[in-house]
């Protein structure tokens, strides 16, 4: 059973994590610690977690879960400034949203110690622990991609941690995860910060009408490309097979869409767009949205 959890990062997903304990598993005592000193001096004002502590060994030094709630690129080096300080059966996870060059960095920082990533399928544009709150979890999915001779009582613990969270939990290979995850998050990324930075070259042509007249379309592109720059330059690099093999079939697709257009194929746009609507469909009947207007997000 998990009593003890440190959390290194009190952004986003640190803070929510956080609060989310607190609220719905307050048995488990939290300690948290974040580099930046304003960070933590903000994480202390909301409370996210029990103790801010002042260094990463500090956090982590009675702690039967350490997770890792930085940028994919600093994994590694988040987890040697702890590793000293690290309880031995201290398990030791992430919220990454790539799993392979993760898994492979703290194995490679953490080689004696048991590593099961992870990857809570939740967030916002918003980052800081100022946007943080408990519900983030709430009938969202986390993967879990453990190693094929991972600890099981290990990968039943934390599966049993993020389901106390509101998580739905789902294990997975983290080769497959990175491709699933290229296509439904991280491709969507990759497009909305293009046609957001178009716009904004497009902007100087037309005088502020791209944004004076933005319709529901174009804002809902710039909610996501509004999100953390360092989180999501990470992410490309390091999932950057798996989002250039999707971006490949993206483009090829991108290029029959230009066709059809050119050559006034109505019957293929109608069948695409007939297609891709019943998928929307299909998200909000598996609770991942709703239909209201803006993606029916409020204020947290």
């Amino acid at each position: 059973m998990i009593s003890n959890v440190a959390i290194i990062g009190l952004g986003l997903l640190g803070g929510s994590i956080g609060l989310a304990i607190d609220e719905l598993a307050p048995e488990i005592t939290t300690t948290g610690y974040d580099r930046d000193p304003a960070t933590r001096a903000a994480a202390a004002k909301r409370n996210l977690v029990g103790t801010v502590c002042e260094t990463a060994g500090e956090a982590v030094a009675n702690a039967d879960l350490v997770i890792l709630c930085v940028p994919v690129g600093a994994m590694e080096d988040a987890a040697r400034e702890m590793a000293d300080a690290l309880p031995k059966n201290a398990i030791i996870s992430d919220v990454g949203s790539s799993k392979q060059s993760v898994g492979e960095a703290l194995a490679k920082a953490l080689p004696d110690h048991t590593i099961i990533p992870a990857h809570p399928v939740a967030g916002t544009e918003q980052s800081g622990p100022e946007a943080g709150f408990a519900s983030l979890f709430t009938n969202r999915w986390c993967i879990l991609t453990p190693a094929a001779d991972a600890n099981k009582n290990a990968v039943q613990s934390l599966s049993e941690f993020w389901t106390k969270l509101g998580a739905n939990v789902e294990i997975m290979d983290a080769e497959h995860h990175d491709l699933v995850l290229a296509v439904t998050s991280h491709i969507p990324h990759l497009i909305a910060f293009t046609i957001v930075g178009t716009a904004s070259d497009l902007e100087e042509v037309t005088r502020s009408e791209v944004i004076k007249y933005s319709a529901g379309g174009f804002r809902d592109f710039t909610r996501i490309a509004a999100s953390d720059p360092v989180m999501w330059r990470d992410v490309f690099l390091s999932n950057k097979s798996a989002v250039l093999e999707m971006l490949g079939r993206f483009s090829e697709d991108l290029t029959a869409l230009q066709r059809a257009i050119r050559s006034g194929d109505g019957d293929t746009l109608h069948e695409l767009f007939s297609r891709t609507r019943a998928i929307r469909r299909q998200v909000i009947e598996e609770g991942q949205d709703d239909d209201r207007p803006d993606f029916g997000r409020e204020d947290h």
